[in-house]
């Protein structure tokens, strides 16, 4: 027999591979759909390229790659006995087997056991070798099964490396020394001992001193007393008081230079009278809010819709994503854009074209993915009700507890955050920020084909006025999202919002329990409009002046979107420069008409701007010495002396009143104010040699005419200084009469030009951007709509009225913290997509979301 399968074996030994340092092993889930050992057909893992495959998918791999030895997993999971002392051992064939698996987190380990089973199967006639079989098999197969069943699945290695570094225990823990001098720390009301700080305050271990702390990553956050402190006593422990909960706190190693454990930190926080009991940190589903508990377990609660008994929902269109820790912001957005019939065409739609004609790796392919989580969510495979038989067996017991399970994105979260420094870790996200992220990469991978994320494009019409001449600029540009302020002094309960900050702050000097927060209401009017006034533009530069100058710009809708995407902007920055949230609660509206937000362009009684360059200082590296030659400019020489004389340096001085257009050392004054930081502030002025602002020969506010002059060699040097190519800086400025602040509006709003020119290098890359998010449109312009000139964005322009469809919320105080749910209607009914669980919404929290979908509703 073992010669027989030697023999069977040897033509396919040249593919048979062993697994290298690098090699991701996919045991255990296929790349095209979400089966695993556990599903009822296994998975079949390739023995060279070491993709797993489920049964409906392997043959397509090997019609494709020729590949005809794979390994088939399976896993039988088995209720133990009742009353049975131990339970059965697990049958282990091989010592680790392929499990070292994640398992079925919807399984108690200690109810259940596995029984696992490993064969080898040549196709195309499914021939089968149990495994382990190492007599009868050829040392290299012996060795690459055994390397392919004990090495890490391809994931839990990435989550390995993902994660940061370990933080290890303090050597200063176990004998720490507490001075007995005294020292109760109160529950709340801290303040530093040395300055007024409120936040970012840390607690000594030693001898209990509150001090303020400076060790974040840009030098913010405080005045560095706690590190002083530190320098002159020795005392090398401290804990930030805001981080203490029930579970630990947050403990930093001044010694050691790093933040630590300290396995006794309840005893040394006890010895200054903190019961860490009492400092209540709410969790809820494994997800950690913050310590402003009664605030905040009001919206956990309110948002969840915990204490009622939701109704659990199970086919199409509602199945739930495996939250992979802290990744509830990326399943979410995935609800909310595959409940889009757009995104259900491109991918779902197409699912058999797309994996037929998938490359050879799968898993780096983002349609693939796309189509496999949709297919995942709207197929109702993964989203089954309870058989009658199991509910009554489970009631019998009194402990049903049947759980939907739903789909893990594992495999899509890899590839759209590979390369991203934030959504590539496994900490948590803003939702907003991935929302615009995955559009990058949905546009990105979708040239030359439909554009799902077109639904939600659309132009906004910019109005800038000159205050002092009164003449104007209009401008598009392409947006995606309207970011709607939230002006707290709006607020309906605007007197009970100050008597709360009164007690607040009296508590806080009193050194006492704050008092119960109250919650801003403020109504959506009151939102939209502080969107819709006029906003100042800082550092305003005049044309018609040729001057700095006050601005304002407004802002209208040139188009509107199929999707409309509001986000309230809830968060704020603290002095630690971590995002904290507004409690704010909006009465958002069911239907929304928008309008009379439409643009109306340059009015009949309105006059432009000159279409003029403002004045250009050059780098460095790309002046030309032939300036010096120049003559030299109009400068006001008794106001540069008037600023001199204030100690200011004296080239600086002349750039201030040059590039104030001579209008007085007092807006000169301004002007040396907000450059004085910027590394050439004291550098000689020196201006372009080949500047020659004449008037545009376009009449197109986008000054969209070539010209046949060669642009100044100049401003082509600062485009491609900033990393922009040579030819497509030329085109740009040639479209734009050599305006280069309009030059790099055109840069940004026409990318196929760059990517041309990129064409070899770009034709056959598939990886995010790893900008945030790009407001460009990178495909061709084949579905515009009738009104939309043909070198524009693509938009689907139309009515301005809306109805609400879906939300997303967000719980906890920071972007960074927290936990996201979603909302959908769907058939009517409003329901809440909370990680895997799925339920039909009693109460949907409409007021407290923070990001909201509305979709047009149809002319007729």
């Amino acid at each position: 027999m073992a010669a027989d399968l030697g023999e069977l074996l040897v033509p396919y030994m040249p593919t048979i591979r062993v697994p290298k340092t690098g090699d991701r092993v996919f045991k255990s889930e296929c790349a095209f759909s979400f089966d695993s050992p556990e599903s009822e057909g296994g998975l079949y893992v390739c023995m060279n390229t070491f993709l797993g495959f489920g049964r409906e998918h392997v043959e397509r791999h090997y019609r494709k790659t020729g590949q005809s030895v794979y390994m088939h997993l399976k896993r039988h999971v088995k209720e133990k006995a009742t009353g049975a002392a131990g339970g059965a051992i697990p049958r282990r064939r091989n010592g680790k087997v392929f499990l070292d698996l994640e398992l079925n987190r919807d399984f108690n380990g200690e109810d259940y056991e596995y029984e696992d089973e490993v064969k080898l199967v040549i196709f195309p006639d499914h021939f089968e070798i149990p495994l382990p079989n190492i007599e009868e098999l050829p040392a290299l197969v012996t060795i690459a099964c055994d390397a392919v069943l004990n090495a890490p699945s391809a994931y839990k290695k990435q989550e390995l490396e993902s994660w940061e570094e370990e933080i290890q225990v303090s050597r200063h823990a176990r004998s720490l020394r507490q001075l007995d001098n005294g020292v109760r720390i109160p529950p709340s009301g801290w303040k530093c001992q040395k300055c007024e700080m409120r936040e970012n305050l840390w607690l000594n271990l030693t001898d209990g001193a509150v001090l303020c702390g400076k060790w974040f990553f840009d030098g913010s956050g405080g005045n560095g007393h706690a590190l002083e402190h530190y320098k002159e006593t020795k005392y090398p422990l401290a804990v930030k008081l805001d981080t203490i909960t029930p579970d630990g706190a947050d403990v930093y190693s001044f010694e050691e230079e790093e933040a630590v454990l300290d396995p006794h930190i309840s005893e040394h926080l006890s010895h200054f009278g903190i019961d860490m009991l009492q400092m209540q940190k709410r969790t809820e589903n494994g997800h950690h809010t913050d310590n402003n508990s009664r605030l905040r377990v009001s919206e956990w609660e309110v948002i969840q819709e915990s204490g009622m008994k939701l109704k659990a929902v199970f086919g199409s269109g509602y199945t739930g994503i495996k939250n992979l820790g802290n990744s509830c912001y990326l399943g979410t957005v995935l609800q909310v854009l595959f409940s889009i019939p757009d995104f259900q065409r491109m991918y779902v739609g197409n699912l058999q074209r797309i994996f037929d004609y998938s490359p050879l790796d799968p898993s780096q392919d983002f349609a693939t993915q796309m189509a496999k989580l949709g297919h995942g969510l709207l197929s109702g495979q993964y989203s089954k009700p309870p058989m009658k038989s199991e509910v009554i067996e489970q009631v019998m017991k009194e402990e049903y507890k049947h759980q939907q399970k739903g789909v893990s994105p594992r495999m899509l979260k890899a590839l759209v955050s590979r390369g991203h420094p934030e959504f590539s870790s496994n900490r948590q996200q803003d939702a907003h920020e991935f929302f615009l992220h995955i559009l990058n990469v949905v546009e990105r991978n979708s040239a030359g084909s439909e554009n799902p994320s077109d639904v939600f494009r659309f132009l906004v019409e910019e109005r800038v006025q000159c205050c002092q001449t009164r003449r104007v600029r209009y401008t598009q540009r392409v947006d995606y999202c309207i970011q709607l302020p939230a002006p707290i002094e709006a607020a309906t309960n605007r007197e009970e919002l100050l008597a709360y900050e009164a007690k607040r702050r009296d508590a806080e000097e009193n050194m006492q329990a704050p008092p119960e927060p109250v919650r801003a209401r403020i109504p959506f009017t009151a939102c939209l409009q502080a969107f819709t006034e006029p906003e100042n533009v800082p550092d305003f530069w005049s044309s018609a002046l040729q001057a700095k100058s006050a601005g304002i710009k407004t802002s209208r809708f040139a188009s509107f979107p199929e999707y409309l995407v509001l986000q309230i902007k809830k968060f704020t920055f603290g002095v630690d420069w971590v995002p904290k949230k507004l409690d704010l609660a909006i009465d958002v509206p069911d239907f929304l008409d928008l309008s009379r937000l439409r643009a109306t362009g340059l009015q009949a009684s309105e006059e432009e701007l000159p279409d003029l360059m403002p004045p250009i200082v050059l780098p460095e590296d790309t002046r030309d010495n032939s300036m010096g030659s120049m003559d030299s400019p109009e400068i006001d020489e008794a106001a540069v002396m008037q600023l001199a004389e204030m100690g200011f340096p004296l080239e600086a001085c002349r750039k201030a009143v040059y590039y104030t257009g001579n209008m007085g050392p007092e807006m000169a004054f301004n002007w040396i104010i907000a450059h004085m930081e910027e590394p050439d502030f004291a550098e000689p002025l020196t201006l372009p040699s080949m500047m020659d602002p004449g008037p545009s020969t376009s009449d197109s506010p986008m000054g969209a005419t070539l010209l046949g002059n060669s642009p100044p060699e100049e401003s082509i040097a600062i485009l491609t200084s900033m990393g922009f190519p040579r030819a497509h800086s030329i085109q740009a400025l040639k479209s734009t009469n050599n305006n280069l602040e309009r030059a790099l509006d055109w840069i940004f709003t026409h990318p196929e030009e760059e990517e041309e020119s990129d064409a070899l290098s770009d034709m056959a890359d598939t990886e995010p951007n790893g900008n945030a998010f790009s407001n460009t449109n990178s495909h061709s312009d084949s579905t515009l709509s009738p009104d939309r000139d043909a070198s524009g964005p693509r938009v689907k322009d139309g009515p301005g009225r809306y109805e609400l469809f879906a939300f997303i919320s967000h719980m906890g105080a920071s972007t960074m913290s927290g936990h996201y749910v979603c909302h959908i209607k769907k058939e009517g009914r409003w329901v809440i997509y909370n990680d895997h669980k799925v339920c039909l919404s009693e109460r949907p929290p409409k007021d407290l979301g923070y990001i909201y979908f509305y979709h047009r509703l149809s002319s007729s």
